[in-house]
């Protein structure tokens, strides 16, 4: 990444070998930040780097329009995920894994919001989760907020998550190295949609419905028809 690059972060882009890259948080963003930091010649890798490590050299951001001014001759590419994947997943790494609901004090001091909650609670109340919450919120954010409207237009290539190897061969035949895609944060545990109560999933849709059909050229929506009474739980829709 250029120094002017590293200033503003906005891509994550390599000038030796013009690969340009919007993340996504919860979709390989780790694994492929620490792909790239291996290829980037700014980048000196500590000799004890942890998964954070690569989130410290190369931020997240989100999308903005003038990402690709100074950029349009780079192979530029994203990693989309299911979106209900992706959503579960922030329960099984954030809460489960991490555990950050007990480090925050903005939740701890919120009545009605258990800091170690199931998946349907947590699920249930994620509106008010993510308003206490910075890191609940920066990981179920709308995969369009950082990667923008126009994925077609924008992107040369959207690899899904299960082609993080096909995007490993690319970038080796790109720069003439060896690159591996390793699974730099795995979230351990699995936890379904379909695990969940009829009525968190009815909860979950609309953001979920909306998500798919962001998504619609690269995964299928899995629910069907709304058929359980929601949860019965007020809450104001927030970004």
């Amino acid at each position: 990444m250029s120094r002017k690059g590293r200033e503003c972060a906005l891509v994550i882009a390599i000038d030796a070998w013009k690969l340009a890259y919007v993340a996504l948080p919860k979709a390989g963003c780790s694994s492929v930040k620490k792909a790239l930091a291996m290829l980037d010649p700014w980048v000196a890798v500590p000799d004890k780097p942890d998964f954070q490590t690569w989130h410290r050299i190369y931020q997240t951001r989100r999308y903005h329009p003038g990402f690709w001014a100074e950029h349009a001759d780079f192979f530029r590419f994203c990693v989309v995920r299911d979106p209900a994947k992706r959503l579960m997943s922030c329960y099984t790494d954030i809460v489960v894994k991490r555990r950050a609901l007990k480090d925050s004090p903005r939740v701890r001091a919120t009545g009605g919001l258990p800091v170690n909650p199931d998946p349907d609670t947590f699920f249930c109340r994620l509106p008010r989760y993510r308003r206490k919450s910075s890191i609940v919120k920066h990981h179920v954010l709308g995969a369009e907020l950082f990667l923008g409207p126009d994925l077609r237009g924008d992107y040369d290539r959207v690899y899904r998550t299960g082609e993080l190897d096909e995007l490993a061969a690319d970038l080796s035949r790109r720069t003439g190295e060896t690159v591996r895609m390793p699974h730099a944060n795995s979230s351990g545990g699995k936890l379904s949609i379909f695990d969940l109560e009829g009525r968190t999933i009815d909860r979950l849709r609309p953001l979920l419905d909306a998500q798919y059909d962001y998504l619609r050229d690269y995964f299928v929506n899995p629910l069907g028809p709304r058929i359980h009474d929601a949860c019965a739980i007020g809450e104001r829709r927030v970004s």
